[in-house]
């Protein structure tokens, strides 16, 4: 946990008892590198992973590829980041998956360094041993039959229990609502929901060293995408005290696609964004970091 949040959270519910809502605080912009590499293999990244000293970072790109790699600073800037191992994401049978059943989306990495990987087109999420494991398929409940083919589950997140989340970029429930789904080791659920507000949809999602939700959201119009970040306490299955941490311009960064929270080794919040360029020239892989208020 972050130094000094577990004082702030107690002092910031007291204040919110005694007065009313407390002034919501943004994030502030560190960083926006553009990654290059010339493998015709490289981009379409969608998930993100940041060890909590910053250098170390897991990327999966939307064609089952995983990597590892080191990223290098020069203060709150990111200078270089060199890419150390390199695999194929693998079906339960061991071979390489391509095609609609591998657009995988979402990481979510355990403290053992498992991971579990969620999937779009064949709606389904997998738990990973290693790298170099065989997928091991979660039951998938009726209910993921119905999502949508191309707006399923881009966002995974994993609590300090062990319990993992995802949530439906498209799919809405009745009264309008984000649908959260939990796998707590023997079944799903839908816990809790979150509001939809305006036309920006959740793409990612984590949970930050100071326990909160969060959830990077994505808006696209001809001229560009626009970018969201969103965070609420999770308490008793309610999402609570809902924070607006940045909502971006049209075109003032990529497709982000990626989240993780983590604390630098000053103790700060940031939140390090990983764009998805389709492929395309005229996109960009691009690291974006912020810095978080407490």
């Amino acid at each position: 946990m972050c130094r000094r949040f577990a004082i702030q959270l107690i002092a910031a519910l007291l204040l919110t008892g005694s007065v009313g809502a407390a002034e919501v605080k943004q994030a502030t912009q560190l960083d926006s590198f553009v990654w290059r590499h010339s493998a015709d293999w490289f981009g379409g990244f969608s998930a993100i992973h940041i060890s909590e000293n910053g250098q170390s970072m897991i990327a999966l790109s939307d064609r089952s590829i995983l990597l590892h790699a080191r990223i290098h600073r020069d203060g709150d800037q990111i200078a270089q980041i060199q890419i150390t191992e390199r695999w194929p994401v693998l079906s339960s049978t061991g071979r390489p998956l391509s095609g609609s059943t591998g657009d995988s989306e979402g990481i979510a990495v355990t403290p053992n360094g498992s991971y579990y990987i969620s999937f779009e087109a064949v709606h389904r999420v997998a738990q990973y041993a290693n790298p170099d494991a065989k997928a091991q398929v979660l039951p998938r409940p009726k209910v993921f039959d119905d999502l949508n083919m191309n707006g399923s589950f881009e966002a995974m997140a994993i609590d300090h229990r062990g319990w993992l989340y995802t949530l439906p970029e498209k799919n809405r429930t009745k009264q309008g609502d984000i649908p959260v789904y939990r796998w707590d080791g023997q079944a799903w659920s839908t816990p809790f929901v979150l509001p939809q507000r305006g036309k920006f949809l959740p793409v990612s999602a984590d949970f930050g060293p100071d326990g909160r939700f969060y959830v990077l959201e994505r808006s696209f119009v001809l001229t560009g995408f626009r970018t969201r970040l969103r965070r609420w306490r999770i308490e008793d299955d309610v999402a609570k005290a809902e924070e607006t941490l940045f909502t971006t311009s049209t075109g003032a960064h990529d497709n982000l696609e990626g989240l993780s929270v983590w604390c630098d080794d000053q103790g700060r919040l940031r939140a390090t964004m990983i764009s998805d360029d389709n492929f395309l020239a005229l996109q960009r892989t691009e690291l974006v970091e912020y810095l978080l208020p407490d």
